[in-house]
């Protein structure tokens, strides 16, 4: 009645004593059955080795290291070279593996690769997310050759490891050495520019600006002193010019015996008295005119007093009319002053060009500041980017000299591979229970199928099943002779036949 109506315990309880030997039997067949076929299947070694990572010996403080990639990274690249065609084939060709079937190349190549296994293992130190090792391990059908195989394996992982932090070491040295020399070349073309560009504006430049308005400032006062100087001497030279026009006018006026009238003496000594009270009012009495002055009218005063001895002898002859000597010093003088003046000219000239000058630079200076602001900013980046490559290249040198002497980050083999003694599978075990578990779901299925398909009335449970009427007495079954035997059921079980004229259960409805 498992189809018709649900089911209690008891009905289970029931079936099970009922049928129970259908599930026994393939629950005991079948674990037999597993446990035969692991002598059917062939037998798998799986030999294992243990590489550890080592750290560099030298602290990274000192030595920075070149390979920095997370190893997992590294661990799944290297494991694509080694697990390449050109790495496998020789190792399959050496061993013979998979040599038994018909199999090309590129299977026994996949196969192969199937078999290696390469299993990380994660640090337990907590916030380390380094990976302290790796197991590698090879499946075969023979202990030994698993052993072999899986040596080989290893062997090719702390080559290859060696060789990649070697090649990256040095690749990266080759390619801060040309990195380098591009930029010692920008380098050095900046350093002509910004040589060129001082040059070319040379007092112009930022930073000069004070040095220049202090010299402006210098130079101002140059020129008002040589201007005052110019002036004065342009005046003393028209005073000297006046004094000669003087003389000159008064050189004609001579005595019947060559000399000088006494009245054009006197006349020329007044006016030197007057020119000296004016020098004197303007200058000290060191002044040299004042003092030039001074000396010619003592010199006048002496001639007027020996004037009536000379007038007494007589003169042997006329002379010819000549300069007198107060003439030609002055001439000398102005002939002085005049040279003074052009040369103090000449000053003037060289302190205003100076001064021209230093106005340019002044007045270029915000002008010429951008452009050196940015051709110094192209500089100070060129010259920092070539000390930055230079300090990485000669870490790189050192990170590489510490690769080729083998003080780096290494693999360290800590287990050699071992020689299996025993097959990871078949695991009889592992047969036995799938056949156990396999003979109850068989026999559970048959039963349930069974009692779905079993039609017989058992209880009062079934007869409400069909009739939905109430049971008012149960009549055990007795058999009767003459009567037509029972109807045997599946599997020799007998099962009463209401059709044939007797009932095992009787109902009376209401």
């Amino acid at each position: 009645m498992l189809g018709h109506r649900a089911l209690t315990l008891q009905d289970y309880t029931t079936i099970l004593k009922r049928r129970w030997w259908i599930i026994a039997i393939p629950a005991v067949v079948f674990p037999i059955v597993g446990y035969a076929l692991t002598y059917l299947v062939q037998p798998q070694y799986i030999s294992q080795t243990l590489v550890l990572v080592e750290q560099q010996k030298v602290p990274e403080t000192y030595v920075k290291a070149v390979v920095t990639e997370d190893l997992n990274g590294r661990l799944a690249s290297m494991k694509e070279q080694i697990l390449s065609r050109s790495r496998l084939q020789p190792i399959i060709e050496r061993f013979h593996l998979f040599a038994n079937g018909k199999l090309s190349m590129d299977e026994r190549i996949d196969l192969t690769r199937k078999n290696i296994g390469i299993t990380p293992i994660q640090s337990e130190i907590a916030r380390t997310n380094g990976v302290p090792g790796f197991f590698i391990s090879f499946k075969a059908n023979d202990a030994r050759t698993a052993q072999l195989v899986c040596g080989e394996i290893q062997s090719l992982f702390v080559s290859e490891n060696l060789s990649d932090r070697a090649a990256s070491a040095a690749g990266t040295t080759d390619f801060l050495k040309g990195q380098l020399a591009d930029a010692k070349a920008k380098l050095d073309e900046q350093d002509a520019k910004l040589a060129k560009f001082q040059q070319t504006y040379m007092g112009k430049l930022p930073g000069a600006e004070v040095s220049n308005i202090n010299m402006l400032t210098t130079l101002n006062t140059q020129l008002d002193a040589a201007t005052q100087a110019l002036a004065r001497m342009e005046q003393d030279k028209s005073y000297a010019e006046s004094i000669l026009a003087m003389q000159q006018a008064q050189q004609p006026q001579t005595s019947e015996h060559g000399g000088i009238a006494p009245q054009a003496q006197q006349q020329e000594l007044q006016q030197l008295q007057a020119q000296e009270a004016d020098l004197t009012a303007r200058y000290t009495d060191d002044y040299p005119d004042v003092v030039s002055v001074r000396r010619k009218i003592k010199e006048l005063q002496q001639k007027l007093a020996q004037a009536p001895a000379a007038a007494v002898a007589p003169a042997a002859s006329t002379p010819k009319p000549t300069d007198s000597v107060s003439v030609q010093q002055m001439r000398a003088q102005l002939r002085a002053m005049e040279q003074g003046i052009a040369q103090k000219k000449r000053d003037q000239a060289a302190i205003q060009s100076q001064l021209r000058t230093y106005q340019d630079r002044v007045a270029a200076s915000p002008a010429v500041e951008e452009d050196y602001k940015s051709i110094t900013r192209d500089n100070q980046t060129a010259q920092a980017f070539y000390d930055d490559l230079l300090n990485k290249l000669n870490q790189s040198k050192m990170a590489t000299d510490l690769e080729k002497r083998q003080q780096g980050e290494q693999f360290r083999v800590m287990d050699e591979p071992n020689l299996p003694e025993s097959p990871s599978s078949p695991k009889r075990s592992v047969f036995i229970t799938a056949g156990l578990a396999a003979g109850l779901v068989l026999g559970l299925f048959i039963v349930g199928l069974l009692e779905y398909l079993d039609t017989a009335v058992r209880n009062e449970r079934d007869i409400w099943a069909f009739t939905k009427l109430p049971t008012l007495g149960v009549i055990a079954f007795a058999g009767e002779q003459g009567t037509e035997a029972p109807k045997r059921s599946w599997f020799g079980r007998r099962t009463p036949d209401l059709a044939a004229g007797t009932k095992p259960l009787m109902n009376a409805g209401r």
